[in-house]
């Protein structure tokens, strides 16, 4: 999944995300999903991409459906959870995360909410620059008098797909500096970033089996049944609730929730307590302080908690 996901964006990078958020129009709700499905990023993640869409003024709705979906919808968690729980309890949750996310987003916007966007949000600059050329290599100036030429080569690079190499030769004060511009496929380092996540994303999953195998094992399934089963009404929101402070990586919470559900924890709590983990958390909390206020930030909360509430109370009717 890694891998196809990888090839995607190589298709659309960040930079192209911005430009068709920021002039998709009405469309930009699915689109900004979509888009958010295939940049799988963690909670903390999505934020430097959020302050690229506030710089580039994307659309304020299409832009929070993006900060929603990216974590949720993320192709890793989706495979992890039909590997796990099957496709039923999975196609609740991606229906679950796409709806709210789309009608949070319009609402916020119809609400008027952009205007609790901070005006100071950090704005960076990414990439090389040069006021001559997009690409630029510092070089040792020469004199014919004192044949004080530098011959070592010169290499700068800029971006992700090109190098260039200024050389010189001894005779330089004769002679041009040569510029050769090797360029890299576009699919060069894909397989790379695969094995990169799947090792990042590894130690999570070990965490999240270990503590799923101890609670299989040892917690008392009569307790569990008792205040996190399907009969209880309030395990669904108090599971939602828990999760934001948690901040467990999806991949970690899923093997997790599986233990939790084989020993009598509801459905619905299982998938609740995945949305709050993945959708929020403290840290991603305190980075979106520094580009929301608080109102804007209460509502960020809320749509995750309406979410993980929806998600869990859906599976008592389908699953």
């Amino acid at each position: 999944i890694s891998l196809l996901v990888g090839v995607l964006q190589r298709h659309i990078p960040p930079s192209k995300v911005e430009a068709l958020l920021t002039s998709s129009g009405k469309r930009g709700y699915f689109l900004a999903a979509g888009l958010g499905a295939i940049t799988p990023f963690c909670s903390c993640s999505t934020i430097p991409m959020l302050k690229g869409l506030i710089r580039a003024r994307a659309g304020f709705g299409p832009m929070m459906v993006f900060l929603f979906s990216s974590p949720l919808l993320n192709p890793i968690v989706v495979g992890l959870l039909v590997a796990t729980f099957g496709w039923t309890l999975t196609a609740i949750y991606v229906l679950a995360a796409l709806v709210v996310a789309v009608g949070a987003g319009w609402l916020l916007h119809t609400l008027g909410f952009e205007r609790y966007v901070r005006r100071t949000a950090t704005q960076e600059s990414s990439g090389c620059s040069s006021s001559a050329s997009p690409c630029s290599a510092t070089s040792t100036a020469s004199s014919c008098g004192t044949n004080s030429c530098d011959t070592t080569p010169k290499t700068a690079s800029c971006g992700a797909d090109r190098k260039t190499t200024v050389s010189t030769s001894s005779e330089c004060c004769d002679s041009q500096p040569t510029v050769t511009v090797k360029k890299e496929g576009k699919y060069s380092g894909v397989w790379r970033e695969a094995w990169s996540d799947f090792i990042d994303v590894l130690p999570y999953l070990l965490i999240g089996i270990a503590i799923g195998s101890v609670i299989y094992g040892f917690m008392p399934t009569d307790l569990l049944e008792q205040y996190a089963g399907p009969d209880n009404p309030f395990a669904i929101p108090v599971a939602a609730v828990i999760g934001v402070p948690l901040y467990i990586r999806a991949e970690a919470v899923i093997p997790l929730a599986a233990a939790l559900m084989a020993k009598g924890v509801g459905a619905g709590t299982v998938l609740a307590l995945i949305i709050g983990s993945a959708g929020a958390s403290l840290t991603e909390l305190i980075l979106l302080r520094s580009l929301f206020t608080l109102k804007l930030l209460a509502a960020f909360l809320a749509v995750i908690f309406a979410m993980a509430m929806i998600a869990g109370y859906a599976t008592y009717l389908f699953f």
